[in-house]
């Protein structure tokens, strides 16, 4: 019912899973990640203990092989199940009982691990693990994303398209720096899943990447953005010249409207990502 990837950054230990499927909300059963210990997918008569028993073991010290043959043992409708898991590590496994609907099955690698079920046929994990492979400097959302979208090009799951997600967490790399969750991101009922994904990820990296690198404004710049401040209500008026105090609180409020915060420079930087989004919505000269 169902196709995913669970995978690591060998760079950067950054873990994820994407999933997409006929199914309403996949995301919300399907995806388990934990920075630092490791992603699960489980699927097809989906039992979702094995996410977060999968992670506990994984922090325990346990191999995705070993756990991999705990859930064989333990579960009685192991043979309707499917499953990927990669540990902290980049040790992997995929498991595809008997009983899963066909086509179903999987691959399984150095920091990887692919599945699906009721699948248009083999060529939908050939083409994951092939965009997975082509893209090892990618961040590791996108390489994810790139590989779900292969298998969704190449027949995806053989009912149709409801739902997808994309779920992945590394050190560091939450909201302000404050947790380890990064990317959390679900089109739970839409035509196009993974494109609506696709989307939403540009969204994500927008409003929530930090700067790779910044700039002083113009003069230009500057008397563009004092002009926006006072006519969008931060600022009754603003002085000419350089860089005060007035106009960084006017701007900074501007920012936090706009939900920039993780791109925001002080100082009369920019990041340039952040100004062309919003010269764009503005409209503005450069």
């Amino acid at each position: 019912m169902t196709f995913s990837i669970v995978g690591r950054d060998a760079r950067t230990g950054d873990l994820g899973v994407a999933v997409a499927s006929k199914f309403l909300a996949v995301g919300a059963l399907v995806p388990f990640v934990r920075g630092g210990v490791g992603a699960v997918a489980t699927q097809s008569y989906v039992n979702p203990t094995f996410g977060p028993e999968g992670l506990r073991l994984l922090g325990g010290g346990l191999s995705a092989e070993v756990i991999s043959a705990h859930f064989q043992v333990t579960d009685p409708g192991i043979a309707q199940r499917q499953f990927g898991m990669v540990g902290a590590s980049g040790d992997s496994v995929t498991f595809t009982g008997p009983g899963c609907h066909a086509w179903a099955g999987g691959y399984a690698g150095p920091d990887v691990a692919i599945q699906g079920n009721i699948l248009a046929g083999p060529g939908v994990v050939t083409a994951m693990r092939a965009a997975w492979e082509a893209g090892p400097d990618l961040p590791l959302p996108r390489r994810l994303l790139a590989a779900l979208m292969a298998g969704d090009a190449a027949g995806g799951d053989r009912r149709g398209r409801q739902s997808a997600a994309l779920l992945c967490a590394g050190p560091g790399r939450g909201y302000g720096g404050l947790t380890d969750d990064w990317v959390n991101l679900r089109a739970d009922d839409h035509a196009a899943p993974c494109a609506e994904l696709a989307r939403l990820l540009d969204v994500h990296d927008l409003l929530f990447t930090r700067p790779e690198t910044t700039r002083p404004l113009t003069p230009a710049q500057l008397n563009w953005l004092r002009a926006l401040l006072i006519r969008q209500g931060y600022a009754a008026a603003l002085p000419a010249g350089a860089w005060d105090a007035d106009t960084e609180a006017a701007a900074w409020a501007l920012f936090g409207t706009e939900n920039l915060e993780e791109r925001w420079v002080p100082g009369g930087q920019v990041d340039p990502v952040a100004l062309a989004y919003l010269q764009q919505r503005y409209g503005a000269e450069s």
